[in-house]
């Protein structure tokens, strides 16, 4: 039997293509038993896939939002996915490979609203190019609805090196969202947008093992003992390690004013209207739980929340800008707040908005209710960038005060989130004015206007200068995500001063 000759040696293709290099390292257990005149077509078991779709969606859902399954895994702080038990071949010839994963991940969020599966994932390449396929399932009429293999990322294997052990492991292949993928998300995200780059492994002598050659035993008469007993000495229990403490999180609100000064200034003359289960008081609005994730002794939290609050102001060009979707996201000493953004202009979602300082947060449970009092925060980059016009710089900057948030997590059904302490206290708006600059360099403003529809009056000197008009895209509104859906954001400001 003739033996075929080893993988081909072309440059290009040796370092463009990662399955050639496992092929390569497989070869004398595989090729040897391959007629010359065949396909050589390689044999791949074992293999693993971390890639976590994109890290700004994980962050949007939450990690109480995620589920994985049938063998998928989810790195911890809500981290990527690592899909198991990858099968499949690599042609020599052709140097194309065929991968198939198990493992599923599921995104649930805003009720149900938003519910999508990925599963059954697999990867497929050429020379120097791949795409990552999934089964995605959606809610179609209350019934899952699925779509086969769906290209979901493009992949180029182009500059990927493998490194090399007891497994070949190609690390962060860069990873595109394809025209069907973004489909599949309804236009939330566009094609050729830059995806979480994606790790193929494969153990090394991942070709079909070889079958032992079997001996016929020769038997012999065996020679009775008698067994002497023996007293078996007791098993020492083993402690299993502890997990870390995670407190079940039943009900939660969030307390936020945004900005005083910003407040002072929709007051004069605008409207606020708050909806989908915010409330407004004098000096904040309240958000009830969506659903959270509390680990008190890590110092940790991540708790979604309900609610919309909507700035209008007509005679200011038509202002109009809505935040819902509110969200933090903690760890020890620091932390986020994310909201989505709706102005005339279009949506964001999930702008980071404001950087906490959890420093001085006292995380200690007291009646069931861990409660984050005036936790001091501040304008992110992203943020401050919400209230610029395109082409023009934030009235706002990165860093600036803003009003502090407190969040009351209950641990049980009968806590009291409505204590005191629970509103939080007004500060980063500026001075007694509170409204923007005049014209002149001056500000003047009188709290006012609708907030919720109910009118208390209020004026303000004109800015002098006029913002973008168009209608609203709705305030937080829930589009269809292939059958689910999912909350756009968007950034967007108005020609005002300083508020």
């Amino acid at each position: 039997m003739s033996v075929t000759s080893p993988l081909p040696h072309s440059s290009a293709r040796a370092r463009a293509t990662a399955i050639a290099v496992v092929c390569a390292a497989t070869a004398a257990t595989v090729l040897s038993v391959v007629p010359a005149h065949a396909a050589a077509k390689v044999e791949l078991k074992g293999a693993t896939l971390d890639w976590g779709f994109k890290d700004s969606f994980r962050r949007y859902v939450g990690a109480g939002g995620i589920t994985v399954a049938d063998g998928a895994e989810q790195a911890a702080g809500n981290g990527v996915f690592r899909f198991v038990d990858g099968t499949g071949t690599y042609d020599t010839s052709t140097h194309a490979s065929a991968t198939a994963f198990k493992g599923s991940v599921r995104f649930s969020a805003h009720g149900g609203v938003l519910d999508i599966k990925l599963s059954d994932l697999k990867v497929t390449t050429t020379t120097t190019t791949g795409v990552i396929t999934a089964d995605v399932t959606t809610k179609d009429g209350g019934k899952d609805k699925t779509a086969d293999d769906v290209p979901l990322a493009d992949l180029d294997l182009s500059q990927v090196k493998p490194s090399q052990g007891a497994a070949m492991t190609f690390k962060d292949i860069p990873a595109t969202l394809t025209e069907q993928g973004a489909a599949a998300f309804n236009g939330n995200y566009k094609k050729g947008e830059k995806l979480d780059p994606a790790t193929l492994t494969f153990p090394m002598g991942g070709g079909e093992p070889t079958k032992p050659t079997p001996t016929k035993p020769t038997p012999s008469k065996p020679t009775p003992t008698k067994p002497t007993p023996t007293k078996p000495a007791p098993a020492t229990p083993t402690a299993p390690a502890p997990a870390p403490a995670s407190d079940k999180v039943v009900k939660a609100k969030l307390s936020w004013g945004l900005k005083q000064s910003w407040r002072a200034y929709i007051a004069s003359g605008g409207n606020t209207t708050v909806s989908e289960g915010a409330t407004a008081s004098k000096d904040s609005f309240g958000f009830p739980l969506g659903k959270g994730e509390l680990k008190a002794d890590a110092r940790k939290v991540n708790a979604s929340f309900r609610g919309n609050v909507r700035f209008t102001y007509a005679a200011h060009g038509n202002l109009d800008i809505a935040f819902g979707a509110v969200r933090i996201e903690a760890s020890g000493a620091k932390g986020a707040l994310y909201v989505d953004v709706t102005t005339p202009q279009g949506v964001k979602r999930n702008v980071e908005f404001a950087s906490l300082d959890l420093s001085r947060a006292d995380f200690t449970a007291r009646k069931d209710v861990v409660r984050l009092s005036a936790v001091p925060a501040a304008f992110t980059a992203d943020g401050a960038a919400v209230f610029a016009r395109p082409g023009e710089q934030s009235q706002y900057k990165a860093g600036e005060t803003i009003d502090p948030v407190t969040v009351a997590l209950g641990l049980s059904e009968g806590a009291d989130l409505d204590t005191a302490g629970d509103t939080a206290t007004t500060s980063g708006g500026g001075g007694t004015a509170g409204g923007p600059a005049t014209a002149t360099g001056t500000g003047a403003a009188t709290v006012g206007g609708n907030v919720g529809g109910s009118t208390t009056g209020g004026t303000l000197a004109a800015t002098g200068s006029s913002a973008p008009t168009g209608p609203l895209l709705g305030a937080a509104g829930a589009i269809a995500v292939t059958g689910a859906a999912a909350v756009y954001a968007a950034r967007r400001r108005t020609a005002l001063g300083r508020a």
